[in-house]
């Protein structure tokens, strides 16, 4: 994927004057590349010219049916109909020998020396990938650019120009009735193997550990420079994916999307009046640090109201198919509080061996040793409180003050305590009951 400097330079320039204008013609490309004795494969959206030898079980042959599926896709992201963009169609270049492509006159000399990935309007160019997965997220990710700049006029800041292409190319192929691969798109995926070698979330996880992951403020202000690093595409696609998927913010982000994609993107963002900036904010941080595979946004949407001191004991009911659940008790720093927790979970379905019949889990709040998840047995009641100042440094993030049955919890600032039962944010829908906690000071 090229530099985003260089990038920004061209995306000045192509818009000074209709992009239509300027659109590459396909045919002339095309016949351009078999006068070069390149292989064509040819779609209704897309015709790639490649000088790939062809190898059995490479996918290439699917790569115009599955860029077709990713453009209705992309329409409907946008709330374009298909029969809007049934004319359109881009040219991209698999490349394994760039001079071949510079002698066809199909790889100007005026293009940077992009190590993976570069767009100029209708038309990509994409190198060879080692991972057949990851060649088909850059030929969609560079076809997502070709797609916004011509049919959208795309001149966003950088963070929504790679975030957006980072999310729209996130996929899974899955098994058709004809036999043949079938584009689904995930643009939060289910699971590592939805995109294999992709690494976005593991970096995300990375940078949240190192104390290094940007807040959604420091996202908008990405330079262009900055995407020739892989964090920040992680950290502007998961800017991306959480503005599109979070209940509180996903209104706001849709309305903005349908208007001009253009320099004023970011603050036509924050002026949408159900735009909430503050919630915005720590939401990201939120999402980011509890991020993992399938991440269910309506079941980890963070209830941020400040509560009211505890009076006595109090019971509250903590549901195991939710994320962290505000107890609207707002403890004092340096206060301890007795918990303790009742009932029984049940957290999803899992299989003791393979073959084996589909067995669901029980748990009492200590947990259980046959699955941990980050650290800690599944189905333990986890005790914590939201902490804008972590000691160790880093961004805001959930500290968990106690878990287990019966625990006390020493406040680390004045503020809610939440609890949740520990599972994977992904796996909450499945999971049945809830536990009964007290909570007295």
């Amino acid at each position: 994927m090229q530099s985003l400097a260089v990038r920004f330079l061209l995306l000045v320039l192509a818009f000074a004057t209709p992009v239509a204008a300027e659109l590459v013609d396909v045919g002339r490309a095309v016949d351009a590349a078999r006068r070069a004795g390149l292989r064509i494969l040819d779609g209704a959206h897309l015709a790639l010219a490649t000088d790939r030898p062809p190898r059995a079980g490479d996918g290439l042959a699917e790569f115009p049916a599955i860029f077709d599926a990713a453009v209705a896709s992309w329409c409907g992201h946008f709330g374009m109909a298909p029969h809007d963009v049934a004319d359109w169609k881009a040219f991209g270049c698999l490349v394994v020998d760039r001079e071949r492509f510079r002698a066809a006159g199909l790889l100007p000399e005026t293009l940077p020396e992009f190590p993976n990935g570069f767009c100029d309007r209708n038309r990509f160019w994409l190198m060879d990938q080692s991972s057949p997965a990851y060649r088909r997220h850059l030929l969609l990710h560079e076809g997502v650019h070709a797609f916004t700049l011509t049919l959208r006029d795309l001149a966003t800041p950088p963070w929504y120009a790679e975030g957006i292409a980072e999310y729209l190319a996130m996929h899974r192929l899955e098994a058709a009735a004809d036999g043949l691969p079938r584009f689904t798109p995930t643009p939060l995926p289910d699971s590592k193997a939805d995109v294999e070698q992709l690494g976005r979330i593991e970096s995300v996880r990375t940078l949240r550990r190192a104390g290094t992951m940007p807040g959604l403020v420091d996202v908008f202000a990405t330079p262009p420079t900055d995407h020739r690093e892989i964090a920040a595409y992680a950290a502007s696609w998961a800017a991306v994916a959480c503005l599109a998927r979070h209940p509180a913010h996903a209104a706001a982000f849709a309305a903005c999307e349908r208007g001009p994609l253009d320099a004023t993107f970011t603050d036509r963002l924050a002026a949408e009046p159900s735009w909430d900036g503050g919630r915005a904010v720590r939401d990201f941080d939120a999402f980011t640090d509890e991020l993992d595979y399938g991440f269910d946004f309506a079941r980890s949407a963070i209830d941020w109201a400040p509560g009211r001191r505890p009076v006595g004991r109090e019971t509250r009911e903590v549901d195991a198919t939710r994320g962290w659940q505000n107890t609207g008790l707002s403890l004092v720093m340096g206060g301890t509080y007795a918990i303790a927790a009742s009932g029984t979970v049940r957290l999803g379905e899992l299989s003791a061996q393979v073959g084996q019949p589909m067995t669901a889990l029980e748990s009492e709040a200590d947990g259980i040793s046959l699955r941990w998840y980050r650290g800690r047995p599944a189905g333990r009641l986890l005790a914590a409180q939201w902490v804008e100042r972590p000691e160790g440094g880093g961004r805001p993030r959930f500290v968990v003050l106690a878990t287990g049955a019966r625990c006390t919890a020493t406040a680390a600032v004045d503020g809610p305590l939440y609890l949740k039962v520990n599972e994977p944010p992904g796996e909450l829908a499945d999971n049945r009951g809830a536990f009964t906690v007290t909570v007295t000071p």
